[in-house]
């Protein structure tokens, strides 16, 4: 009888607890998305109807598909007079927007998102320095005190970003410091390409993209791991190969609970997590029992000297450093210059009007510092590229609690994204030539630029702008300017216009020009 009791008894405490984790799972994935989603709808925020559990994932799966669809045959090699990214890569997006206005709502599985294009709300969302505004947590692998752009608090996504506001100034000295490393890279890219050259006959057919890689990558591997840069390849090799799994093609991880199912796809970024920490772990521990070197990697270091963190959450802070600076200091220059230099090829008047200033300021020498910032052409091509392939096409924030912008009230809980690719290509606020090549606009800088030149943000703006971008602007005119002081190019006929969304903007089948000595 005892027997028969306790075996009610524990199916009656199994059956509550199967309830009331199926109460939790409906309260978490279906309740709560749709109670915050109804906030914004009182509000006049509308957008697409999710799916339970997917939410608009299938839909934008299928137009991220299409948009990564080669070209057909018949294209050519002739750069497009508009360059439309937004309406090529994010079709999806421009509908919705269309279709449900300039601030509209969407699903990511259960986590819902808000899509910004109305300037004055991105205004206030930009210059917000309330810690109520953090990172994504769906971003984040671990809530845990860990980042670069901080220290997360105890609530998980909450950062303290009062270093980041100060960073890009303390960063500058770190930046003049690493001009031998940037001038000598960049020599050696036009050393190679001057015996290409020669070998082929006066004119050489050069997919510029793994050039820009090697450039970046030595210059990003020394400045970060000093002694120990050699090192760094291997990492960066199975950090690129990470970032490709974590893309917009396996957007499918967000449903919830796909991220924690031992299939193929996360067999492997556990594996390769797995593989980066413990080598940048590595370095870091040989580090330790050499020598010293004021590197970026030993800034990092410096910056969890004598703190009270736990030896977890101190790797996690190394290693996710590190990763930043890989990703904002390597791929993302390395891909602004192919843009920058395929748009100088289609516009050979730009390209001699750059050259002749290059010419006059530097008389043969290779650039310092001072000689890079004289450089205002320049400048206005890179800014020019950077508007039109932005290194970052979405700028993405969570509010972690109840927020306000402007007349909205933003529910804890939701996700916010700039579209800076939208914004920074529409014509209500740059013109009727917005999608033309024309770096005239930024003759009077960025704050000149355009009607509303607080929507240009290719490297975000305000408190949260991104650390590496003066690193970024330096090697990009280092490397432009000597290029152009050496050869002369153009298109190859092999190059064909597709731009495709990764992680990046990038181009689909690389950039080929024809590179001839001056």
């Amino acid at each position: 009888m005892q027997l028969q009791f306790d075996y009610r008894f524990f199916m009656s405490i199994v059956f509550l607890c199967f309830v009331g984790l199926l109460w939790y799972l409906y309260t978490s994935f279906v309740e709560k998305p749709k109670r915050l989603r109804s906030k914004l709808v009182k509000q006049g925020i509308s957008g697409p109807p999710p799916t339970i559990l997917l939410g608009n994932i299938l839909e934008l799966k299928e137009a991220h598909s299409a948009a990564s669809k080669p070209p057909p045959p018949s294209s050519s090699s002739k750069v497009p007079s508009s360059h439309d990214c937004a309406a090529l890569l994010l079709p999806l997006f421009e509908k919705w927007r269309n279709e449900y206005g300039q601030v509209f709502t969407f699903s990511l599985g259960t986590i819902q998102i808000m899509c910004v294009n109305q300037p004055d709300m991105v205004r206030d969302f930009t210059v917000c320095t309330s810690l109520d505004l953090g990172k994504s947590a769906y971003q984040l692998k671990n809530l845990e005190p860990l980042l670069g752009q901080g220290i997360l608090s105890s609530n998980g996504a909450k950062w303290v970003h009062q270093r980041k506001i100060l960073a890009p100034e303390l960063y500058m000295d770190k930046v003049k410091g690493m001009m031998n490393i940037v001038s000598e890279s960049a020599v050696s890219v036009v050393n190679s390409w001057s015996k290409r050259i020669e070998a082929e006959g006066g004119v050489a057919d050069i997919e510029i993209d793994e050039c820009m890689r090697n450039f970046s990558g030595n210059v990003i591997s020394k400045a970060c791991f000093g002694s120990n840069y050699t090192k760094s390849e291997e990492i960066f090799l199975r950090f690129v190969a990470l970032q490709e799994l974590l893309s917009w093609k396996n957007m499918f991880r967000l449903i919830p609970g796909m991220s924690y199912l031992p299939i193929k796809t996360n067999r492997e970024i556990w594996t390769l997590e797995k593989e980066v920490k413990e080598m940048i772990l590595q370095v870091v521990k040989e580090r330790k029992e050499t020598t010293f070197e004021k590197d970026l990697l030993q800034v990092v270091l410096e910056n969890v000297k004598d703190t009270k963190l736990s030896k977890e959450a101190i790797d996690n802070f190394i290693v996710d450093n590190c990763k930043n600076i890989y990703l904002a200091g390597y791929e993302t220059t390395a891909v602004s210059a192919t843009w920058c230099l395929m748009l100088l090829a289609a516009n050979p008047d730009w390209q001699d009007r750059v050259r002749a200033e290059v010419t006059e300021i530097c008389s043969g020498r290779i650039p310092d510092f001072s000689m890079l910032g004289k450089m205002k052409q320049l400048g206005m091509v890179i800014n020019e590229a950077l508007r039109l392939y932005p290194p970052v096409t979405v700028m993405s924030r969570e509010a972690l609690e109840d927020m306000k912008f402007g007349n909205l009230d933003a529910p804890k809980g939701l996700n916010i994204w700039v579209m800076v690719l939208s914004l920074h290509t529409n014509p209500d606020i740059w013109g009727d030539d917005a999608y033309e090549f024309k770096p005239e606009r930024f003759a009077n800088g960025t704050t000149g630029c355009c009607k509303l030149p607080h929507v240009y943000m290719p490297f975000g703006v305000g408190p949260r702008v991104c650390l590496g971008q003066n690193l970024a602007i330096v090697e990009l005119k280092m490397i432009i300017a000597l290029i152009l002081s050496k050869f002369t190019f153009s298109l190859s006929p092999r190059y064909v216009h597709s731009p495709t969304l990764r992680l990046l903007v990038e181009p689909e089948h690389g950039v080929n020009i024809l590179v001839k000595k001056l």
